[in-house]
């Protein structure tokens, strides 16, 4: 295998929908990790529900990556349906290079403008002289040519993707791939440029190739989580196909409900009998969820959602990021409902936290939401395997038979014996009224107030340990984020660590409850810190002036989706900050 070519690339592979600019894409990552490198690719569409245009954002390195790039150093363009809405997604620099298609029309002026080289590759009339060829198994080759990939691993990988659909198939996207890895123009332009120093290749061990929504799946069944019911939503529809056929095999079930309302209501009653449980969802179905998740709440009920944010308000970007669900998932349950909120930093993090958050709710009888984004949930990553350890964390208290019993017993920890139903001598309702401890409906003023200090006090006094938040180095500068925009602002953090500034950088994973005598000893010397957020409103700058005092002096990185907040803004704001 020779990668010797790569150090850190970022290219983008554009075309309309069905040419196969994502397909291209995850064969290209899939050829990184065969070849000793770790990448990253993010999907980006149209807000069509089907066809548009559609882009596959990639950075492949000889070091693990969990963010993209700054710039793109190539962009390959299948056809320019509508290519230029992705001109400020794709960000090319004077010394980056455009392969094109001649026989798909005029580079857009967006594009053009730039002045960067262009090779024009007529993949169309290459793919169209081979039996079953595809142009963007003409531009797999090409692409793999450029990177120094070996072409014995893409044949391999060519025929274990599509050996299913027939030996004309495969042989089609095999020829394809040549006519592409062989074409002069591009082994012509390879030579001519300066190639990088050789990078360290690294770990050469296992390498985990999974999207943010499959990590969350996965944290949920290690969490153990035995039923799901869902309605299908973007950008969290992926979570759900990927759980379905894996819950089966452990002997759970997921139910596609007929809406959103139906699909809490069915992992309460899930939970209540006993089964750990989950939905997944996106902003405008978290919406419809708030009503339920408070009965979650009163009847100390553990529930567990998982919401992928996207653009919104209403029916919003539903194929874009953006981390404007924190307002809703803190404050949108009605009346004091202590709940949990914890945020998932990275696409391995997705793992821990969703565990973390079902075992949470497990032990506290209570609602977990856990938040990622579109640019988590969608965007596939090539990383070492994820490894972590999580505090000791009680399972669900279950009730034993007993005169007696309360269900709602006030005791010191606010967790009370949970029985299943069925069990002798221990019945009780479960419903949304107040209640006294046995759980008969109460308006006391007394009954009230015990049971809000209990559901309160099992939240507040519990140790959640030292994964509040991930923490990175030491300065009196630091950055405070959370979410996706964790791993940009890390990044940010080692690039300026680098050039000789003392810079931490401090990610909250646990959002609700606040942490603030943890986030204060953090703090303690710091005396400037930025805010990084991708929210128009600067929610999570509210949120945090809501929950924590600063006395350092304080300045916000805000924007709204689409377009992704990348490395170097962070690092401008610090150096250029007076």
């Amino acid at each position: 295998m020779n990668s010797e070519h790569i150090c850190d690339i970022s290219l983008a592979i554009t075309g309309s929908g069905g040419a196969g600019s994502i397909t291209a894409g995850e064969l290209l990552l899939s050829l990184a990790g065969k070849n000793s490198c770790f990448g990253m690719m993010r999907r980006s569409f149209g807000p069509q529900i089907r066809g548009g245009e559609a882009a596959a954002l990639i950075r492949i390195s000889h070091r693990a990556v969990e963010c993209m790039n700054d710039s793109f150093d190539l962009l390959l363009a299948l056809d320019w349906n509508n290519a230029d809405r992705f001109a400020e997604e794709i960000a090319l620099r004077p010394d980056s290079l455009i392969i094109a298609d001649p026989a798909a029309g005029d580079i857009p002026e967006a594009f053009q403008e730039l002045g960067v080289e262009i090779i024009e590759v007529p993949m169309k009339a290459l793919a169209k002289d081979i039996t079953a060829g595809r142009p963007n198994m003409v531009a797999l080759g090409l692409l793999s040519h450029w990177l120094g990939f070996c072409s014995d691993e893409a044949g391999k990988l060519i025929d274990q993707v599509f050996g299913r659909k027939g030996e004309e198939v495969t042989g089609g996207s095999r020829a394809a791939f040549t006519a592409g890895f062989t074409e002069p123009l591009i082994v012509a332009a390879r030579e001519a440029r300066p190639r990088p120093e050789r990078g360290d290749p690294g770990n050469r061990g296992t390498r985990w190739h999974f999207n943010g929504n499959q990590g969350c799946g996965l944290g949920a069944i290690r969490g153990g989580i035995r039923f799901a019911a869902a309605y299908p939503i973007t950008p969290a529809s992926d979570l759900l196909e990927w759980l379905s056929p894996r819950l089966e095999q452990l002997g759970g079930s997921l139910v596609q409900a007929e809406d959103e309302l139906a699909s809490i209501n069915m992992v309460i009653g899930a939970s209540f009998g006993g089964v750990p449980s989950m939905t997944a969802t996106s902003g405008p179905g978290l919406a419809l969820m708030t009503e339920a998740m408070g009965l979650a709440v009163a009847s100390e009920t553990p529930a567990v959602v998982v919401n992928v944010m996207r653009g919104g308000p209403s029916t919003g970007i539903p194929t874009k990021s953006e981390q404007v669900d924190l307002n809703m998932a803190v404050y949108g349950l009605h009346g004091d409902a202590p709940h949990l909120v914890l945020g998932a930093l990275d696409h391995a993090d997705c793992i821990l936290t969703t565990e973390w958050a079902v075992r949470l709710a497990e032990a506290l009888q209570t609602v977990a939401i856990v938040l990622t984004d579109q640019n988590l949930a969608q965007s596939t990553v090539l990383i070492p395997e994820p490894k972590y350890e999580l505090p000791e964390i009680p399972a669900r208290v279950i009730a034993q038979p007993t005169d007696g019993y309360q269900r709602y017993e006030i005791t010191d920890s606010g967790v009370s014996p949970m029985a299943i139903p069925g069990t002798a001598s221990s019945t009780y309702v479960a419903d949304g009224l107040e209640h006294t401890e046995s759980g008969k409906p109460s308006t006391a003023a007394a009954d009230h107030l015990a049971q809000l200090e209990k559901r309160s006090r099992k939240i507040q006094s519990f140790d959640f340990g030292g994964h509040w938040a991930d923490i990175r180095g030491v300065g009196q500068t630091a950055i405070l984020t959370w979410g996706s925009s964790s791993a940009v602002a890390r990044e940010a953090g080692a690039r300026l660590r680098a050039a000789g500034h003392e810079v931490k950088v401090i990610a909250l994973r646990l959002l609700l409850p606040a942490s603030p005598e943890k986030l204060a000893g953090e703090l303690e010397n710091v005396s400037r810190i930025l805010i990084v957020e991708q929210s128009h409103s600067k929610q999570f700058h509210h949120y945090l002036r809501a929950f924590y005092d600063f006395e350092a002096d304080t300045r916000t990185l805000a924007r709204p989706g689409p377009l992704p907040i990348t490395p170097a803004e962070i690092v401008e704001k610090i150096e250029n900050w007076s």
